[in-house]
């Protein structure tokens, strides 16, 4: 079983930054991918950012160049950096990682972006 905890998001004006923190517990030691994704408002929950355990990312266009993932493997966090926000980045942002091809989801931090 793995647990996720959230932490970071918050109201920020367009153009501002927010960083995300997920802290995973239970067992991480065979945690492979851990990532983000965001649900807006009548929309599907989409991919963000990923991030694999040799430090290989994948990013979302939307937010190439804007986002940056990164994470300490001796603590098992995973953090997103977000930069040059816009009021389109408005949602629910949920960490996710996965552990022997299981995923497991953190209970979301909400991230509002006023224009």
């Amino acid at each position: 079983q793995v647990y996720l905890v959230e932490s970071g998001g918050g109201l920020v004006q367009a153009g501002g930054s927010l960083r995300l923190s997920c802290a995973a517990s239970g067992n991480i030691f065979r945690i492979s991918v851990m990532g983000w994704y965001r649900q807006a408002p009548g929309k599907q929950r989409e991919l963000v950012a990923s991030i694999a355990r040799d430090a290989s990312t994948n990013y979302a266009d939307s937010v190439k160049g804007r986002f940056t993932i990164s994470r300490d493997n001796s603590k098992m966090t995973v953090y997103l950096q977000m930069n040059s926000l816009l009021p389109e980045d408005t949602g629910v942002y949920y960490c996710k990682a996965v552990y022997t091809a299981k995923a497991y989801w953190g209970q979301g931090t909400q991230v509002t972006v006023s224009s």
